[in-house]
């Protein structure tokens, strides 16, 4: 009888991380804790630092490298990625860091399987923990694997799959761009008051002469998301927003999860377009501004649901909250020792900056278009990340072929 391969029998290693909190640096190593794990890539932006001193002491186990995968062993369980070409990280907590074989699985198309129903079955299966599922570093190194089809067949596959990432990681630079632009022309205007007509106004206690400080809850609507509660709970299953899904000026929609929500309650927990919606705990004060690109969407209690009034643009109030946050200019609101908060009641306090509203307006218009095109691209890396995960189990099982995958790459790619 031919004797089963586990995970650990295709890899070079499997090593965890450090068991403790990596300190901080303002620049430096990306620090891969879990929500730096995406499904195939990594997610870099917003990521922690390390200087160099603790990326050599954080390294001594094995220091990552391009090819090697990197596995979430909590929130959420079994998240995988390939670490590319170009990316010097440190592993961070919770993570777990793979090097395969080449000699006998294609690092790639092992990412990919490990993203599969067999892979994600199996760890779901093994995590344990009553609040937060986690994996055993013994499961993990354990995990039986299927037959694996020729390496040429791996690769074939792999590139398939790739193709489509490669495909989402370019729309999402474009993004990044114009991301850049909008929030250069706030920080020019808003922040070094180098606007329009700013050389004929007087500055007036730290502001120019018009200008006026207003408590966020003057301007803003500020309310909590949903708690959740499986045996309270009542109403039509509706998709929601956790803390993982809200990232620096971007939502992760790839794996969203579902809660009960009545009819009547939409309008307390519900998502418009134009909201801002901001982590209360996790990383609080992390943001982004909704699109409306789910349908009838909530959100659930971690995270602060912000919805401009009438008084003030909604884009303008949301460069302003991202701005203060990136800033580090909320973190004196947090509370909290080891898990950190921003709670509602400290939320509303903060003073926001409002200008004359022409000159909101005039910001408005410029970044407006900005964010239609972020949009439109945001819409083409939904659409190729749903392909992908689409055709990923069923090229991996075989139920479909290397040629046929090759035909569904094309077309979404036109």
């Amino acid at each position: 009888m031919t004797k089963r391969l586990t995970l650990l029998d295709v890899c070079e290693f499997i090593v965890d991380c450090e068991h403790k909190t990596a300190p901080l640096a303002e620049s430096g190593y990306p620090s891969i804790r879990t929500p730096n794990v995406g499904r195939g890539r990594l997610i870099l932006d917003g990521a922690n630092r390390v200087d160099e001193d603790i990326y050599k002491k954080w390294t001594k186990r094995a220091v990552p490298k391009a090819g090697d995968i990197i596995i979430a062993r909590e929130a959420p369980v079994g998240n995988v990625a390939l670490i590319t070409p170009g990316q010097n990280v440190c592993l961070g907590q919770r993570t777990v860091l793979v090097r395969p074989n080449a000699k006998k699985v294609d690092n790639a198309y092992l990412c990919y399987f490990l993203l599969g129903d067999f892979a994600q079955n199996a760890f779901r299966a093994a995590s344990i923990g009553c609040t937060v599922p986690h994996l055993n570093m013994a499961d993990i190194r354990n995990l039986m694997l299927p037959a694996l089809p020729k390496l040429s067949v791996q690769t074939k596959t792999a590139g398939i799959l790739s193709a489509y990432d490669d495909l989402i990681e370019v729309n999402q630079r474009r993004i990044a761009i114009l991301e850049e632009m909008a929030r250069r022309l706030f920080d020019e205007w808003f922040v070094r008051f180098r606007y329009p007509g700013h050389e004929h106004v007087k500055i007036v206690d730290g502001l120019p002469e018009g200008w006026e400080r207003r408590p966020l809850g003057e301007v803003a609507e500020v309310r909590l998301g949903k708690m959740l509660d499986a045996k309270k709970n009542r109403g039509e299953l509706r998709p929601y927003l956790a803390n993982v899904n809200v990232r620096w000026g971007a939502f992760d929609l790839t794996d969203l999860r579902e809660m009960r929500v009545e009819e009547n309650e939409l309008a307390k927990y519900g998502l418009s377009f134009g909201d801002i919606v901001m982590c209360e705990g996790g990383e609080p004060g992390r943001c982004a501004l909704w699109k409306a690109q789910v349908p009838e969407m909530t959100i659930q209690k971690a995270l602060h649901r912000i919805r401009a009034l009438d008084c003030i643009d909604p884009l303008f109030l949301y460069h302003q909250l991202y701005n203060m946050a990136k800033t580090r200019q909320l973190e004196g609101l947090f509370t909290g020792a080891t898990i950190k908060h921003l709670p509602r009641e400290k939320l509303i306090q903060v003073m926001i900056v409002v200008p004359p509203p022409k000159l909101i307006r005039e910001f408005a218009a410029l970044a407006a278009p900005l964010e239609t095109q972020i949009g439109t691209l945001g819409d083409a890396v939904s659409r190729a990340a749903q392909a992908r995960d689409l055709i990923l189990p069923k090229l991996i099982s075989g139920e479909i072929e290397v040629g046929r995958g090759e035909e569904a790459l094309s077309r979404a790619a036109e």
